[in-house]
């Protein structure tokens, strides 16, 4: 069953999850910045049946996130790669990957995957940074404004929010294994328009 797609929606959040699909679009992105490239490592990888392994894919390819090279012609089998477009995901992995481990949802006891500069060995961290300085910016001072881009729903989404979800989002980024003391309000099902 095929999910509602994004079409029309000016988001670049939910622009990116059209362009992965979905969760195995997302865990072939994966395998792949970690340097799997051939269709039966992502079967083995994650479990995922041929069917829906081929139509992810598929899937990622029309989007101009990965590209089918031909290594064998007899009989013929393919590899596949990043494109350009497509390493620009490839940050976005250690960020998963260590949210994953704060969360201490991945099983196991440490964390699965390290991150590491191949020219120091030094682990890598993500985190906000200020454009004009390049210093280092606490999520407590991040703040979301309206960009050249925004139509009248995302202006919409910005009007609506309220002082405590703000600090919500900065209690749990000072606290990452704690819960936010104050209960997230149930949220509509029924899309409001302005």
């Amino acid at each position: 069953m095929r999910l509602k797609d994004f079409d029309g929606m000016v988001c670049s959040i939910a622009g990116t999850m059209a362009a992965i699909g979905d969760r195995w679009g997302l865990l072939i992105l994966r395998d792949l910045v970690l340097g799997l490239s051939r269709y039966e490592d992502f079967r083995q990888s994650s479990g995922v049946t041929n069917a829906t392994l081929s139509d992810r894919l598929k899937h990622l390819e029309a989007n101009g996130l990965v590209e089918r090279r031909r290594y064998q012609l007899h009989p013929e089998r393919f590899e596949y790669l990043l494109t350009p477009k497509g390493r620009l995901i490839a940050p976005m992995m250690p960020v998963l990957a260590q949210i994953g481990d704060r969360l201490q949802v991945s099983g196991a006891p440490a964390p699965p995957l390290k991150f590491v500069n191949r020219k120091t060995g030094a682990e890598i961290r993500w985190g906000l940074f200020d454009g004009k300085s390049g210093k280092r910016v606490s999520p407590s001072d991040l703040e979301i404004r309206e960009g050249a881009g925004a139509d009248d729903l995302v202006r919409w989404r910005l009007s609506r929010k309220e002082p405590g979800n703000r600090d919500q989002v900065n209690d749990a980024a000072r606290s990452p294994n704690r819960a936010s003391p104050a209960k997230p309000k149930k949220l509509s099902t029924r899309r409001r328009r302005p």
